[in-house]
């Protein structure tokens, strides 16, 4: 990857609605070699997938809630089944299987405590879990889904 696939995949992460024009001014190339190199991203599944970001307290989701789950099971039928189970809730967001003294860490949005309570019972309520610990989140501080992408190193 060369300096100019990092300030398109960064351009990328800051605005995907750019045109292939604008990103290959910006990068010094001509269009048809900026959109080769992006269709290559996408081939090689460097670029996932391209998205709007919407902002969640607009949408009534003003509460985020970063659940701790601890299991006695680790079994992979348990693992698959818990991880269709999140899956399928639109509150979940993200789901990570974690190192340490916490089995998974979900992060959860809701309109409100009552509509995360009513969350949560649907949760204790399909699979057999040892601990659930939640926190929420007082303010959003920083977000975002720009990946740091290092600079070339220099020879």
């Amino acid at each position: 990857m060369d300096a100019v696939d990092r300030k398109i995949l960064e351009l990328l992460q800051r605005d995907a609605t750019l045109s292939i024009a604008e990103i290959a001014s910006q990068v010094g190339l001509s269009q048809t070699p900026c959109w080769k190199r992006i269709q290559r991203y996408e081939a090689e599944g460097l670029i996932e997938r391209r998205v709007a970001l919407l902002n969640p307290e607009k949408l009534g989701l003003g509460l985020t809630v970063f659940v701790s789950v601890e299991t006695g099971d680790h079994s992979q039928e348990w693992l698959a089944r818990f991880a269709a189970l999140v899956s399928a809730m639109p509150e979940v967001l993200e789901v990570y299987r974690m190192a340490g003294d916490v089995d998974y860490m979900l992060r959860v949005v809701a309109p409100d405590m009552a509509a995360y309570d009513a969350f949560y019972k649907r949760l204790i309520a399909a699979i057999p879990l040892k601990n659930v610990s939640s926190r929420f989140a007082m303010e959003r501080v920083k977000s975002t889904t720009a990946l740091p992408i290092a600079p070339t190193p220099a020879r």
